[in-house]
């Protein structure tokens, strides 16, 4: 028989062995963040945090040394899996993805947005000169998206397919989607003759295939259906994360804004810290065209993202009806002015 005291400190021991390897698909003990990022100028901010250790650097001011660690995936539906498994602690992607695990984790994980990473618009583009505008799609035509049905893209063509035919045919252009990377459907537009003859894109390859495809022109801007500026990608957590690491999830939302500032006052600078993190293959003058253009604002406070919301639940997509933007963002002094 094992005495009481030697069970605790059993008991003990295997608890401090959990905490140091992490525990298994949990949030890390405070001081580790891992970010999941994706393809785009739109993740610039998080480009720009890494390569200037801005989060690092907001940990000191907190009393602690931050290791962060990031992993780049492509599409809403994966980033959503990594942060649910405990995979990730950050996960970046559209308005869509939050508000589905916003949704889908209501009461439970308790997943909601933590800032946005900027107002930039996307456009849907086309090779085929006879598409004009959404309605001249049919049954031949594919177009790529990162992620069928849930990426933002893939909700704000489901939004614009509503304002043209009504909400219950919402869905109406969802089977001429097709998952593909952005970096890979760019390459088909540009190419032309491929299956692929139109994508929901965003920046800088969205530019490159205005550039690079004299038949390439753009259909529709999220702007337009959004009604104006809105953030194009935004970064959530579970409520767990947030609550355990308060100093690291601190340093991170600062680490951001220092990134947004920096942007802002250094656009040529950013563009060639994208270059480098990324090793992109992209013209730098296009790219510094990209962040330097007016409609397009570096800021981590999320704007004009409710009106897809209520559209999503409208339509029965997501069962929770959320009263304002501030029921899937968590609240913070950092993203207080949104929308």
């Amino acid at each position: 028989m094992h005495s009481r005291k030697g069970k605790g400190a059993l008991r003990a021991l295997i608890g401090a062995l959990v905490l140091a390897l992490g525990g298994t698909g949990s949030a890390f003990a405070e001081g580790t963040i891992r970010i999941a990022e994706q393809y785009g100028v739109v993740y610039l901010l998080l480009n720009v945090a890494r390569d200037q250790k801005f989060i690092e650097q907001e940990g000191k001011k907190q009393g602690i040394d931050i290791k962060v660690d990031w992993a780049k995936l492509s599409g809403g539906a994966s980033i959503n899996d990594a942060l649910l498994s405990g995979s990730v602690d950050i996960a970046a992607a559209g308005v869509g993805p939050l508000l589905t695990i916003w949704d889908r984790t209501h009461g439970r994980q308790n997943v909601k947005g933590v800032a946005s990473l900027g107002n930039l618009p996307y456009y849907l583009i086309s090779n085929d000169p006879r598409v004009k505008t959404i309605a001249d799609f049919t049954e031949k035509d594919r177009i790529a998206v990162p992620a069928v049905g849930v990426s933002v893209q893939s909700r704000i063509l489901q939004y614009a397919a509503a304002k043209k035919w009504g909400d219950k045919e919402y869905d109406r252009l969802d089977k001429l989607t097709q998952a593909v990377p952005h970096p890979d459907a760019a390459a088909a537009i540009i190419a032309g003759g491929t299956e692929i003859d139109a994508h929901f894109a965003n920046p800088p390859f969205q530019q490159q295939e205005l550039a690079g495809n004299a038949k390439a022109h753009i259909v529709l801007s999220s702007y337009d259906v959004l009604g104006g500026p809105s953030s194009a990608t935004v970064l959530y957590a579970t409520e767990k994360f947030r609550n355990d690491n308060p100093k690291t999830y601190r340093a991170f939302v600062d680490g951001l804004a220092d990134a947004a500032r920096f942007v802002t006052q250094h656009p040529d600078e950013a563009a060639d810290i994208y270059l480098r993190v990324n090793q992109a293959k992209i013209d730098r003058e296009l790219l510094v065209k990209v962040i330097k253009d007016p409609s397009v604002q570096f800021k981590i406070a999320p704007q004009n993202t409710f009106a897809l919301a209520q559209f999503m639940h409208r339509v029965g997509v997501i069962k929770n009806e959320p009263k304002s933007w501030q029921d899937y963002f968590f609240n913070d002094p950092a993203t207080r002015d949104g929308s």
